[in-house]
């Protein structure tokens, strides 16, 4: 690395902050200040990553240092190989503190919990100011997502939803919705056939930089989940730009009706595949916002397609941030269902005989990429009826997908997908049995286990687990208004009935315990 006699500030950009506009970088000088980026073992192993997951990140990481240094500023760049490396953000800053003597540090707060907290003890450990900046790239901050919060007894996304569009205007006409309405998912539920055109996500051969991460992810993390090759991510902003155009182009159209479809061997369908730019700064949420609004508004694509889209940017996914940094730090530690399983073997392999979690898990080690459906009603659904412990499920969710940081992943599956928070997310658990399963997929023709079996070796396994899950914490969920019908249904069936689907389950979870294959 080149040495400056002085540097002003030492600039800690992490490797989910790849954005120009980053408040860090607004605030500095590229004449006076240097940029630090680190790739350190703490942050590549505190849970097992896919290895295409930290693959991505590093080449991200490495092409974004390049934009900097063309931009006209000085980038000291510690690659996870090199030479006294610390292994961790505070060690790496401290050692750049020593080497360079900077007046201060800039970093933008990181989206995580743990490494804030570590953070503010930084300037007392360091003896140098540390300026921890807000995050602007996002359309709701902390403070402004605990003032809609506060009073509220329901904390339910669809008002904060209808907040934020009436706060950014988007899909708005006056003060009412385009439409007519807020949300058009009822038109979002539909199945699709084996024989329906899909479109594929725009893929990018891997250039230098990224093979010779390849090459060291390989050598670094041989027992990690996951196949490194083939390799398609988008690792530079252009890129992630293209995969969005290509999106809009292709896929856009079809995205609202079949977004909650799933079909055998096809792994995208009409999705964007783009949460893994998104979340690690190469892409901008409003300007994607708008221009899926442009799209309705210029006749390329339906409306509902087009607020399905921006209800899971603009709706979504700034409402599991602003719950994130709302509960932390004793969200993570939530149990609601006092759930204390252990988590599958087979969601580290694929090794199963259900057909839709060997599919799901199978394409997740492959692309470190599962669809939204699959994630909440395949391998979350299982989980949950399996009564899985909440926190292995957060941890293997955090791990295996290359757009899972803990503020976004962690409200998806602690509350979303596990409803290990009571409640306060979704006002009822989204657990189905194979029926659903039936319906919005084809898995279930294929499986070597029968859907229409409750009981029995040949019955699917999320029947009776569904039945047994009801059963067994009906103690908190049978007062649920929502759980009304099937709790009805449950009383209704005779005691031999209810008593073959207990044991079932039982023989089922006890398999899974032992390891044995289901």
């Amino acid at each position: 690395m080149t040495e400056k006699t002085t540097c002003r500030n030492l600039v800690l950009v992490l490797g989910d902050q790849l954005t120009p506009g980053l408040s860090s970088l607004v605030r500095s000088d590229p004449e006076r200040d240097r940029v630090l980026m680190v790739e350190v073992m703490d942050e590549a192993s505190y849970v097992r990553h896919h290895r295409k997951k930290i693959a991505f990140l590093f080449s991200a990481m490495r092409h974004f240092a390049e934009d900097l240094r063309e931009a006209g500023w000085t980038v000291d760049y510690v690659t996870l190989d090199a030479a006294g490396n610390s292994g961790s953000f505070r060690g790496e800053v401290a050692r750049a503190v020593k080497r360079l003597g900077p007046a201060r540090v800039v970093v933008t707060e990181p989206g995580e919990w743990r490494v804030l907290d570590d953070m503010k003890d930084w300037a007392r450990a360091l003896r140098v100011p540390v300026d921890i900046l807000t995050d602007t790239r996002f359309l709701c901050d902390p403070a402004s997502f605990r003032a809609w919060a506060s009073g509220r007894k329901q904390l339910r996304m669809e008002y904060f939803y209808r907040e934020m569009r009436r706060r950014t205007g988007l899909l708005m006409e006056g003060d009412k919705p385009a439409g007519g309405k807020w949300n058009f998912d009822t038109d979002n539920r539909k199945p699709a056939k084996p024989d329906l055109f899909l479109p594929s996500p725009k893929r990018f051969a891997p250039d230098r930089i990224t093979q010779e991460v390849l090459d060291l992810v390989g050598r670094s993390f041989p027992d990690n989940i996951g196949t490194l090759e083939p390799f398609w991510f988008a690792v530079t902003r252009s890129e992630a730009e293209e995969a969005f155009a290509h999106f809009l182009e292709t896929a856009l159209a079809g995205f609202g009706t079949y977004q909650d479809a799933m079909l055998r061997g096809e792994k995208f369908l009409f999705h964007s595949v783009l949460s893994a730019y998104l979340n690690a700064g190469l892409l901008d949420p409003l300007d994607l916002c708008r221009k899926v609004e442009a799209a309705y508004r210029e006749g390329r694509a339906p409306l509902n397609a087009a607020e399905g889209f921006i209800r899971q940017i603009l709706g979504w996914r700034e409402y599991v941030r602003g719950i994130y940094w709302l509960k932390m730090p004793g969200y993570v530690m939530e149990n609601a269902l006092g759930a204390t399983a252990p988590l599958p073997a087979f969601y580290w392999t694929g090794e199963t005989d259900m057909l839709c979690l060997s599919e799901a898990v199978g394409q997740t080690i492959d692309e470190a990429y599962a669809h939204h459906i699959q994630r909440l009603m395949i391998t979350g659904n299982f989980a949950l009826l399996a009564g899985v412990d909440p926190a292995e499920v957060h941890e293997w969710y955090l791990a295996v997908y290359a757009d899972a940081y803990e503020w976004v992943e962690l409200p998806n599956t602690l509350g979303m997908s596990q409803f290990a928070d009571g409640g306060l997310l979704g006002s009822k658990p989204y657990m189905s049995s194979g029926n659903y399963i039936n319906k919005m997929s084809d898995y279930c023709g294929a499986c070597s286990y029968d859907v229409r079996q409750r009981t029995g070796d040949k019955a699917c396994p999320f029947n009776a687990l569904y039945w047994d899950f009801l059963d067994r914490n009906a103690d908190v969920l049978s007062s649920n208004p929502r759980l009304a019908q099937p709790y009805s249904s449950w009383k209704r069936m005779d005691t031999e009935k209810q008593g073959a689907m207990r044991r079932h389950a039982g023989e089922i979870r006890r398999k899974l315990a032992a390891n044995e294959r289901v």
